[in-house]
């Protein structure tokens, strides 16, 4: 695992000093010598810097490895491909995990953290790099908030953006869902008040749950129905001796109902419940009209950034009508602005799935802007 250790820290935004501060990453394909072809990849709440390879603790593989590659959308036969862990996460970087002076986990004590904190680290991770200006940032959901969040603090040094599935800030109804995955997490009796390591627990009950609830939120009903409809299984711990005996009501469960606990069990094996509190608050706090009496466009006057702001038909998570609220305000600010509504029953999920239109979008909005940026066409 690739990791910077920065003995400078960063001053959060509430006031605290993290120092030193580590920023877990990974890279794929090459700089140039012109340091002018990095692309930085912002994941969603759940997602880490393991982007196009095989995940070290799952197994499985990199959770966009059908975007990122060589001659893939974002192909890193042409770009160098930067993907970090956030600030507060679990795979690195320093968060509730991490070991204080007193060589403590910080966990419940860790301060609270802002989208424009994760920004800023990532911002002091490519100066340790040596790379002064991006080529583009590209993120879903809450990776659509630090794309957002970059060209904002940094618009000198974002020259093209692509916000997926995200908005500029969250709904009350987003802040809801979040809330009540909180609460489960500290309802779990193994929770002990955020220091389950005392005592050799994991919460990992109410983090599955919270997992469960937020997967929901990630589908369609469409997407749940193809998938799912009302099939019932057999529970293998329940079943008889033959299969064709009489099943019981207690002995079935709906296969959505399985499909939502192997989700919630694989994910408490991979992330950690201080981490998703600290995470889910961040974005909870994003809101990038709040220091501009609700103007959303003030944040992008006079930014040069190119933006390709896509959403999909069936996400009401982040539904199509924040990322038209987002392509409004960036054309008031006179931004440059594409703005592309996939169709999809997927739900918004869709940005990590097979979509052809998306792929097409995608390619063609990273072609486009490496040709103006003087990077050539594609081969």
């Amino acid at each position: 695992m690739s990791y910077a250790r920065l003995e400078e820290g960063l001053t959060l935004e509430c006031g605290s000093v993290l120092a030193p501060l580590d920023v877990a990453y990974r890279t794929y394909g090459q700089l140039s010598a012109a340091r002018d072809n990095a692309i930085l990849v912002c994941h969603a709440l759940t997602g880490d810097q393991f982007l196009a390879e095989q995940h070290p603790v799952t197994g499985k593989p990199g959770w966009w490895s059908r975007m990122v590659g060589p001659g893939l959308p974002i192909d890193t036969d042409r770009f160098f491909v930067i993907c970090t862990n956030v600030l507060g996460g679990c795979m690195g970087s320093t968060g509730p995990r991490s070991l204080q002076e007193n060589g403590e986990p910080w966990g419940t004590d860790f301060p609270p953290i802002t989208i424009r904190d994760m920004v800023r680290a990532q911002a002091l991770l490519l100066n340790h790099l040596g790379i002064g200006r991006l080529f583009a940032a590209i993120g879903g959901s809450m990776g659509g908030m630090q794309v957002l969040q970059w060209v904002a603090t940094y618009p000198e040094r974002v020259f093209a953006a692509m916000p997926i599935a995200t908005s500029p800030f969250h709904s009350a109804q987003n802040i809801a869902f979040n809330e009540v995955s909180r609460q489960a997490i500290s309802a779990d009796p193994e929770w002990h008040n955020g220091r389950y390591w005392d005592y050799g627990a994991v919460p990992a009950r109410g983090l599955g749950v919270a997992r469960m609830m937020a997967h929901i939120t990630y589908l369609s009903e469409e997407a749940l129905t193809r998938k799912f409809g009302r099939r019932v299984r057999r529970d293998p711990a329940i079943k008889g001796d033959t299969a064709l005996e009489p099943a019981s009501l207690f002995g079935e469960m709906f296969e959505v109902e399985s499909y939502l606990r192997h989700q919630g069990s694989s994910f408490v094996r991979r992330f950690d419940a201080n981490s998703y509190l600290t995470i889910t608050r961040a974005m909870d706090y994003f809101d990038l009209s709040a220091e501009y009496d609700g103007d959303l466009s003030a944040p992008f006057l006079g930014c040069k950034t190119r933006f390709c702001v896509v959403s999909f038909s069936s996400d009401w998570l982040f539904p199509t009508s924040q990322s038209r609220l987002l392509a409004r305000a960036l054309n008031r600010a006179g931004v440059n602005v594409s703005f592309v509504e996939i169709d999809s029953d997927r739900g918004h999920d869709a940005f990590l799935l097979d979509e052809p239109d998306f792929d097409r979008t995608m390619r063609g909005f990273i072609n486009g802007a490496a040709e103006h940026a003087g990077l050539g066409k594609a081969g």
